[in-house]
């Protein structure tokens, strides 16, 4: 019970210090926690072991959940450091906190009975408090941003996989490594909905009771919104791996026989569905040995990332090469029927780029070399903006592109839509 005391009050302290903060960061928040104890730990030694004052009038030493005071003389002013734990203390370790000790011994309390306490030099400072607030705001906008567009891809996605089942004429190759792409986009988009609600569920709730404070850094919780992040990070590569598997089939189709037979589905399987595995599994297994923390959310070492990030970044840059390779066959084909007609062949070869880029997830390259660590500032939000845009919209860009405009699947929609109102014709006939 003093334990979740403890942890109330500090949840408390830190809601009434981060007021820019409509849920608590995670890390900040374990962190501090973590600090507050040893400075708690640190302040009930000194009031056990220090000798009592010579002064026949003072007032008492005491831990008030915020700071350590030592005995003081009565009638006097005591000024201590500001606590070591807080997020900011580096920005106001020179400052300090104040206590009034009354003439009577007792320290000296505010007209609504509170202790009286001066803590203005260690509060945060204005200015960073609202670039924070901007920050926070932005990261807000781009998260309305993302989860619009995975919605939006999971609708569409959702009924061209329905299409795609639903007509036996539809039924080839093609179609099939063109089915498990979609399921590739909808298990990325519900794994990112699914881990952004768990993440909330796990930091954002309102605290209002003790209960809620044990809940929210219990174990059990914590464990769902890891799985849920371990699942996130196995369909992002799994989708990455099915763009290499179309990139592959379609270079096998047009230029040369490659490594995986184009008649059997179970090669193609194993590395759309089972790479993954081979990266995903040893992540997992350092993230339990080595950063165990949290929900999995943060990269303190970025080495263990490269574990995720390795594989993506390699078969992004496969996938443009071959993009390269096939682009030139299509114009090499394009210009030899279209001699006459040069403006054509250039509209066409258009054409097939713009339809391909989504296809093969290009679009990946354009920040392949410019990794966490090495943007900050502008470049940083315009990396982050633009790849949860493109990665949002793109399954729905792939499912209109590969479905929706498609002649063959236009058509049997069409020829079935047909035979449906034959069908209705003849029934009302017959009535």
């Amino acid at each position: 019970m003093d334990r979740a005391r403890d942890i109330m009050a500090l949840i408390c302290l830190l809601f009434l210090k981060l007021p820019k903060y409509e849920m608590a960061s995670g890390k900040v928040l374990e962190e501090t926690y973590h600090k507050w104890v040893q400075y708690k730990e640190d302040c009930v030694k000194m009031i056990v072991n220090e000798p009592p004052p010579q002064a026949d009038v003072f007032c008492n030493r005491t831990f008030d959940k915020y700071a350590c005071w030592p005995d003081t003389p009565a009638g006097s002013v005591v000024n201590i450091s500001c606590p070591f734990y807080l997020p900011w203390f580096d920005k106001v370790s020179q400052g300090v906190v104040l206590r009034r000790c009354g003439s009577d011994g007792i320290w000296e309390r505010e007209d609504s009975g509170q202790v009286w306490r001066d803590m203005t030099q260690c509060e945060e400072e204005k200015e960073i408090t609202s670039h924070e607030l901007w920050f926070k705001q932005l990261m807000v906008s781009f998260r309305m941003l993302y989860t619009v567009g995975y919605s939006l891809s999971l609708f569409t996605l959702i009924t061209a996989l329905i299409i795609l089942l639903s007509f036996r004429k539809l039924y080839c190759f093609r179609n099939f490594i063109h089915a498990n792409l979609f399921l590739s986009f909808i298990l990325r988009a519900v794994s990112v909905i699914v881990k952004d609600t768990m993440l909330e569920r796990h930091w954002g709730r309102e605290i209002v009771k003790q209960t809620d404070v044990s809940e929210m850094l219990s174990h059990q919780a914590a464990i769902g919104c890891r799985i849920a992040q371990v699942m996130m990070q196995y369909c992002v590569l799994a989708n990455h791996y099915w763009f290499f598997g179309e990139a592959i089939y379609l270079y096998s189709v047009l230029i040369a026989s490659v490594f995986i037979d184009n008649n059997k589905c179970l090669p193609y399987i194993c590395l759309g569905w089972g790479t993954p595995l081979l990266f995903v599994v040893p992540w997992v297994v350092m993230k339990l040995l080595k950063e165990n923390k949290e929900c999995w959310a943060l990269n303190e070492n970025m080495n263990y990332w490269w574990i995720i990030r390795f594989p993506i970044l390699f078969a992004s840059l496969i996938n443009f090469l071959i993009f390269i390779k096939i682009l030139k066959v299509i114009l090499s084909k394009l210009r030899a029927s279209n001699q006459t007609e040069y403006p054509d062949y250039k509209l066409r070869l258009a054409k097939a780029t713009l339809t391909l880029i989504p296809l093969f997830g290009v679009h990946e390259v354009i920040f392949i070399f410019a990794t966490d660590e090495q943007t900050t500032g502008v470049l940083r939000y315009t990396k982050v903006f633009f790849t949860l845009f493109l990665n949002s919209f793109q399954g729905f860009l792939v499912a209109v592109l590969y479905c929706y405009a498609n002649k063959e699947v236009r058509a049997e929609l069409k020829r079935k839509l047909r035979s449906w109102m034959m069908e209705a014709e003849l029934v009302c006939c017959g009535r």
